[in-house]
């Protein structure tokens, strides 16, 4: 593909590529029969120009690994798998005829940590990027994830990146070739929430060196430090969170930096029903209490800086009792007013006060989003996205406290697993070339 020498993708090949290190991405696959083909050739289609994608099979009960032999001619091959982390037992390794990249490692069925560790074992590169299968990177993302490993190789031990909602954007090739934001407007409001998380938040948050989550949906990591402590570890579903603050705890102290790359971009699919949504969101709320279990402790601990000092009180306050809280404000309010305790103007001007708040946050992602990557491509679509920051504090937010209130009774009763998850595919997402506008 002939790119523009004056476009953004071939400036950051020529400022890297001479000491670019080398990136082995780790896809596990579960069941992925309907976008791992698609997702597989995005990969190898990435702009950089010294990786491998490592593949790992965790025991698909679908045509996940069939789709793959078929598709990329796999032949099976003899590649030593180390030891270093645990994982369940490797059934078979192969590799494609024309794509000497590729790696597929098929193994007994063991979870996403347990494939993830798979993955570290069979890798030979500098820096493992983690990912998931169903999802699609932008051409340059590696160049711009790996820009602060090569700008402060000393002290740089994981970058995170930017996922996005890909749902409602023409797909071609592995590539989205046409931002559009999603039709549906459960996906609509998810596209906004996931712009307010990651161009706010996680910028913050690494600004002060205390980031404690990179998205299994895309990370990058120094494999040694990974290998370190230990790998990811089992028995949660919050394996990624987990693996960031095992870094933040060993390497803290030793002044290494955990940072995000806000143009390192992620495609990922949203769910577009209830059902699968509060799956997803009652997983995230019940892996994070996980992890807070076992690293609680460290709550204003000064040995371990922001980390110790904010970020893990924060996460008590916002994630452990937040849930909890909130609906208690919600019943008090009520109860109150009902015994006319409080007076209803007091109550409506607090709760307007809080909508603007989140509303003006909600704003300024979307405006930073379109400033810096410019992803509308007609003023119509930043005013949907307005509008969806709007509504979704009107029913979305409440839905979602419940979510996280399952998550935390799941927590409690230490149940483990993640759910059926239903998917489109990709293909679902892709439009005829000839329509446009």
């Amino acid at each position: 593909i002939k790119r523009p020498e004056d476009a953004p993708e071939t400036r950051l090949w020529r400022q890297f590529s001479p000491v670019a290190p080398s990136i082995s991405l780790l896809a596990p696959a579960y069941n992925e029969e309907t976008t791992i083909v698609e997702s597989i050739r995005s990969l190898l289609a990435l702009h950089y120009p010294n990786f491998e994608v490592v593949v790992i099979n965790d025991g698909s009960s679908d045509g996940t690994l069939e789709q793959l032999i078929k598709s990329f001619e796999l032949r099976p091959t003899e590649r030593r798998i180390g030891d270093t982390v645990h994982h369940a037992r490797i059934r078979g390794v192969y590799t494609a005829v024309h794509q000497p990249r590729l790696i597929v490692v098929d193994k007994v069925n063991g979870g996403k940590a347990d494939a993830l560790n798979a993955g570290l074992n069979a890798a030979r590169s500098d820096l493992v990027c983690s990912m998931d299968a169903d999802s699609l990177l932008e051409p340059d993302a590696l160049l711009h994830a790996v820009a602060p490993f090569v700008e402060d190789s000393e002290r740089v031990i994981a970058v995170g990146g930017t996922v996005r909602a890909v749902n409602g954007c023409r797909i071609a090739h592995g590539r989205v070739t046409d931002y559009r934001l999603p039709h549906h407007p459960l996906a609509l409001m998810q596209a906004v929430e996931y712009l307010r998380a990651f161009l706010m938040a996680r910028l913050a948050f690494a600004r002060l060196n205390m980031l404690m989550l990179i998205s299994g949906a895309f990370g990058l990591f120094q494999r040694e430090a990974v290998m370190a402590v230990g790998g990811y570890s089992h028995g949660t579903v919050g394996e990624d969170m987990e693996l960031v603050i095992k870094l933040h705890r060993r390497f803290g102290p030793e002044g290494k930096r955990i940072t995000f790359a806000p143009d390192a971009v992620c495609w990922t699919e949203v769910p577009e029903d209830l059902t699968t949504l509060s799956r997803q969101r009652a997983r995230w709320h019940r892996g994070c209490l996980e992890v807070f279990a076992r690293h609680g402790r460290i709550a204003l601990d000064p040995r371990h800086g922001t980390l110790g000092m904010i970020g893990m009180p924060y996460i008590l306050i916002a994630d452990v009792f937040g849930p909890l809280v909130e609906l208690l404000g919600y019943g008090l309010l009520v109860s109150f007013w009902i015994l006319g305790w409080l007076d209803l103007d007091w109550v409506l001007a607090l709760y307007l006060l809080t909508f603007a708040m989140g509303t003006l946050v909600s704003m300024g992602s979307i405006a930073l989003e379109e400033r810096r990557l410019q992803r509308f491509p007609t003023t119509t679509g930043m005013i949907r996205a307005a509008l969806a920051a709007v509504v979704e504090n009107f029913g979305y937010r409440q839905l979602n406290l419940i979510w996280r209130l399952h998550g935390t009774w799941q927590a409690i009763r230490r149940e483990q697993g993640w759910g059926k998850q239903r998917r489109r595919g990709f293909k679902a997402t892709v439009e005829p070339a000839a329509r446009t506008g």
